[in-house]
């Protein structure tokens, strides 16, 4: 098979397996004498011109080096193209093994260390995370301690000074680098990668993998063939027009603008069309792609970042001398370990299932699906509507309304203010601490048993119930479950918000957070994993998306207790029994929550959280005005989803 070659800011080769592609990183240079060094040198020989160039190529500044020598725009030509194509800032160590040797008349011996780091056949250790300042957003990502080897080669070139006018200069060759560096020639790094590795769902099924596609690329100065580009490449992707392509022009300068890559069946029927568009290119190359270009979510955006650093850890290298018409040199390298397939928690046929749901909204909609068991994620899903907001099924903030008297209702059963049999009062409204709470249409069931008051949702005895609660109540209750807690989950690309759950005084406000309002807020992905953590014992999940990779998190919550999670179980299958989540009835096992929450003058947001079997989920509704289109949305989603495969393994 014909190799593929890739190109980022260096050389990069790719053959099929057994023998991995090849794919480049970047590294660092920097410039330090040794032995007797320049320094050792006496007289006006150049020698402290030799020590200046060197010194300034180790601080990085190609230019001022060039500016140097004898011919500074050829060298810094080549020092930028060498520089470049080895992927790095190198480190540089030079020497003269002879104190007498003057390089005003003998060429000076110049061996080159170039450092690019380390990498190739690790070990990596857990990731570790550092505590974040805000209260459910995603702590800071940790590095991946690993077993590493060091990628260092030697090149051995030779320099020469020489008067001119009144300065000596360097004297420039491209031999200063190597001496077997011929004219047209470069150093070369490659890093070989194993991209047959695929990532797959949690059933196998391939959800990215690498593909020869075709990069319709244009010139900076052919925004006139916008609009035809667009007329011939829109049909494959919508999204693109001769406006977005102008615009992406106007942002790439005078550097040439891709604009779209496309595989083989996309590109076949029109590319001889484009290839008679003015200004267009078509070059080849290999590429990480969703193998369904219309499955989208803001849970798969950080897989092919996660794909890379896998194989990155087993990668191996080469770094050659490569010369015109010539057998490369080789300086060093180190081989490729092979890379099982990458297995996420998303299952397809879920994903696709909560994507169908939220897209049958007129208003902005979000699915979060979470398997209790393991903490993996198996589908997030918005619609258009609320992708206007960008990923706000992960990081929106919205007020969770009476979902969170779960919460409330959970810090009261382990605080003992009240029992989880005993009989509340549910009146049309309440007045406590100040706040007068109404229930929703001004209903009222009188005394009833708590499990009555919350699967009507029933605001006023929650309002009671809370007076009772000590100030950090709510908000140590939350965290128990995950809300609040930030978490960091490798191979997530989106930055996660749980919630925010304030610590409340006796008054209006705490009144107010009892039932989801005043300054709780949520995120619907942090809703899912409040429930998911129920379902999980009362234990705080670990949410990932990489079987493997479980999320850090900046807290380490103590689990509720089982009696009291059993009872919340409890409630919340009464909710959907007989209570504000009937709807959703037709779903065996289910249990939940229903909630409205009121947003300024706007209509308020629906919610429906809620579990059965291993899946949790949480579903938000802009603006709907009521929980019931949430309700209905959950049990839709639920119905044509069912529970989750077993987790393959790569």
């Amino acid at each position: 098979m014909t190799p593929m070659t890739l190109r980022r800011h260096h050389t990069s080769g790719a053959r099929r397996r057994p023998r991995p592609v090849a794919g480049l990183v970047a590294a660092s240079l920097a410039v330090a004498l040794t032995g007797s060094g320049c320094a050792a040198l006496t007289g006006d020989t150049g020698s402290d011109e030799l020590q200046q160039f060197l010194s300034t190529l180790s601080s990085g500044d190609l230019a001022g080096a060039a500016a140097l020598t004898t011919d500074p725009v050829a060298a810094e030509e080549t020092l930028e193209a060498n520089v470049l194509a080895m992927g790095f800032t190198p480190t540089l160590s030079a020497r003269t093994p002879d104190g007498d040797r003057r390089p005003d008349r003998d060429p000076v011996p110049v061996e080159i260390t170039w450092d690019m780091g380390t990498s190739g056949n690790t070990q990596a250790d857990d990731e570790q995370a550092d505590d974040d300042d805000e209260a459910g957003s995603a702590p800071a990502g940790g590095e991946t301690a690993a077993e590493t080897t060091p990628r260092i080669v030697t090149t051995n070139g030779e320099a020469r000074t020489t008067r001119v006018g009144d300065d000596w200069k360097v004297e420039w060759a491209p031999t200063i680098l190597d001496t077997r560096l011929e004219p047209g020639g470069t150093l070369s790094f490659s890093e070989i990668l194993d991209y047959d590795t695929s990532v797959v769902d949690r059933t196998g099924e391939p959800l990215f993998q690498w593909t020869p596609v075709t990069a319709v690329t244009l010139a900076p100065d052919a925004v006139e063939s916008a609009d035809a580009v667009a007329a011939l490449v829109g049909p494959v992707v919508p999204t693109i027009t001769g406006r977005t392509i102008r615009d992406g022009m106007a942002e790439a300068g005078d550097q040439p603008y891709q604009v779209v890559a496309l595989r083989p069946s996309d590109i076949d029927p029109i590319r001889d069309q484009l290839a008679a568009v003015a200004g267009v290119t078509l070059p080849e190359q290999g590429q990480l792609i969703r193998t369904d270009r219309n499955l989208d979510s803001p849970a798969l955006t950080g897989l092919p970042n996660a794909w890379t650093e896998a194989l990155q850890a087993q990668g191996g290298w080469t770094a050659e001398i490569v010369n015109p018409d010539a057998e490369p040199i080789e300086l060093g390298s180190a081989p490729v370990g092979q890379v099982e397939d990458l297995v996420s928690t998303v299952q397809i046929s879920m994903q696709r299932a909560a994507q169908q749901a939220v897209d049958a909204s007129a208003l902005g909609a979000s699915i979060v699906a979470i398997q209790p068991s393991t903490g993996g994620i198996l589908a997030v899903a918005q619609n258009s509507v609320a992708d206007q907001q960008g990923p706000v099924s992960i990081q929106g903030r919205f007020p969770p309304g009476s979902t969170f008297k779960i919460v409330t209702t959970a810090a009261a059963l382990e605080a003992g203010v009240v029992g989880p049999d005993e009989v509340v009062p549910c009146p049309a409204s309440v007045t406590v601490s100040g706040r007068t709470i109404p229930n929703n249409d001004d209903f009222e069931l009188g005394p009833v048993p708590l499990e009555t008051a919350f699967a009507r949702s029933c605001n006023t005895s929650q309002a009671v119930i809370s007076d009772r609660l000590a100030p950090e109540a709510m908000r140590d209750t939350a965290a128990r479950l995950g809300l609040g807690v930030g978490f960091f989950a490798p191979g997530l690309g989106v930055d996660t918000y749980t919630g925010s759950v304030p610590v409340t005084e006796q008054g209006p406000a705490r009144v107010e957070a009892a039932i989801g309002q005043g300054e709780v807020l949520a995120s619907p992905f942090g809703m899912a994993v409040m429930t998911a953590s129920l379902a999980n014992g009362g234990r705080m999940i670990l949410p990932h998306v990489v079987d493997g990779m479980p999320a850090t998190a900046n807290d380490t919550p103590e689990p509720l207790d089982p009696g009291v999670v059993d009872t919340l179980r409890r409630y919340m299958e009464q909710t959907v029994r007989s209570g504000t989540a009937t709807a959703a009835n037709s779903i065996p096992g289910l249990g939940g929550k229903t909630g409205t929450a009121e947003v300024g003058t706007g209509p308020a947001h629906g919610w429906f959280v809620g579990s059965t079997g291993d899946i949790a989920v949480a579903v938000l509704i802009e603006g709907a005005d009521s929980s019931g289109p949430a309700v209905a949305m959950a049990a839709q989603f639920l119905g044509a989803a069912g529970q989750p495969a077993p987790l393959a393994r790569g």
